[in-house]
């Protein structure tokens, strides 16, 4: 009788753990799917970090401008009028109309100079565009990656609890018919109980990796998201690349370089204050006692202007100039070391982990192929159920395994591609 009640608790329990592991393919069904080029796109148009960098490089566009008026003539035009009373005398009007216009003859080349360092910022910024696309790029992927592989861990977890289900009936039938012990009974409900929770668990980390690629598309709110896509490393280094020619284009180092031609055209620029300017203005009006005056004034000026004393502004600025040119330069040097270092890195670590899912998947098909064997041994009672179980816990985390291997080689090959410094774009 004890045993009737027994197998009734067990069914009861194993059709609670169904009916709750089919729940999450409803909340499955009504999920967005979508591919790595449908993300690529949504981020490049959404992302904030990009549409920050992308007015960065209209600032630095328009402090051009700015510093290019300069060179240009300017040119202002004026009108006045006043009335003016002395004593018991009659109040007099006046009137006055003038264009003036002054043009920048000659300044060291400074003008010259700060709209050359404008331009090097321009690319600077452009740069930083690129850079920060790469960054995205990596973010994204990981993103991207890692809800592929909850949802390929959601699925393999309802496979497990699939195994210890069938697992749990089978040493049931044995135990109801005096063949197996109830610690074996006791053990595979707690294996499907933790079969469970792991789906609880994966479906948990779903969620979470559906929120991370939504904050990565730009969304900015959770979306019941999905993504299609396989486990395919694609960009597989070789052994005999050049890296110090992908360090060349990596735009981390590209915007430094900009940064450290801005800082010498400023370092000209600073030079170029111990010598005189020079320019010449012209202006012309009318002056009179009546709105539309009739008197015409002309007049045209040369101006030179050459700093005697400044309290040292001068030398300061020129070393100020030096000492940031030689921070660039060193900052410079050290991002190519590092580019360099972190590709050899990365590339290691891709082929480290491309070989390691060769690993896992012959690891797993040998872990399969033992399990069937000992399924059936167990069955007619050839192998104790402690050889047995052991072989099916080999069998879970063998799927595990092989899982981690694949998502970890995407993730690398993600890194690699950011370290040469690929773009969205």
């Amino acid at each position: 009788m004890s045993l009737i009640k027994h197998s009734g608790n067990i069914m009861i329990v194993v059709f609670i753990f169904l009916f709750q592991a089919l729940v999450p393919f409803n909340f499955a069904a009504a999920q967005e799917l979508l591919t790595w080029d449908g993300c690529i796109k949504e981020a490049a148009k959404n992302h904030p970090d990009l549409i920050s960098a992308s007015e960065a490089i209209k600032e630095s566009v328009a402090a051009k401008k700015i510093t290019s008026s300069g060179e240009y003539p300017q040119v202002s035009a004026s009108l006045s009028a006043s009335k003016s009373k002395a004593g018991s005398n009659p109040s007099v009007d006046s009137y006055s109309t003038s264009l003036s216009a002054s043009q920048l003859v000659f300044d060291g080349k400074k003008t010259i100079n700060n709209v050359k360092a404008a331009q090097e910022n321009i690319q600077a910024a452009k740069h930083n565009f690129r850079f920060t696309s790469s960054e995205v790029r990596q973010a994204l992927r990981v993103a991207f990656v890692n809800l592929l592989k909850a949802q390929e861990m959601t699925r393999i977890s309802r496979e497990i609890f699939e195994i210890r289900r069938a697992n749990l009936e089978l040493i049931t039938l044995r135990y109801q018919s005096g063949l197996e012990h109830r610690g074996a009974l006791l053990t595979a409900e707690a294996n499907l109980a933790e079969a469970q929770y792991n789906i609880n668990t994966a479906v948990h980390e779903l969620r979470v990796a559906q929120m991370n690629l939504s904050k990565q598309l730009g969304r900015g709110k959770w979306s019941a998201l999905s993504v299609s896509a396989d486990f395919t490393v694609r960009d597989i280094p070789s052994q005999d690349i050049d890296l110090e020619a992908l360090a060349k284009n990596n735009p981390q180092i590209l915007k430094l370089t900009a940064q450290k031609n801005s800082a010498e055209f400023n370092l000209r620029s600073a030079y170029g204050g111990f010598a005189p300017s020079v320019s010449v203005s012209a202006n012309t009006g009318k002056t009179g006692a009546t709105f539309f005056p009739q008197n015409t004034e002309k007049g045209i000026g040369l101006s030179l202007n050459l700093p005697l004393f400044e309290g040292g502004l001068k030398t300061a600025q020129v070393a100020q100039a030096e000492a940031a040119l030689n921070q660039l330069k060193e900052n410079e040097r050290s991002s190519r070391d590092s580019v360099i270092a972190t590709l050899e890195q990365y590339r290691a670590a891709l082929l480290e982990a491309i070989d390691n899912v060769d690993v896992q998947n012959k690891s797993l098909l040998a872990t399969v192929e033992r399990s069937k064997i000992a399924e059936a041994q167990y069955s007619i009672g050839t192998i104790s159920f402690d050889s047995w179980t052991i072989i099916e816990d080999n069998l879970v985390s063998a799927k595990r395994a092989y899982l981690n291997a694949q998502a970890d080689a995407m993730l690398a090959e993600a890194n690699w591609i950011m370290a040469k410094g690929e773009t969205l774009e």
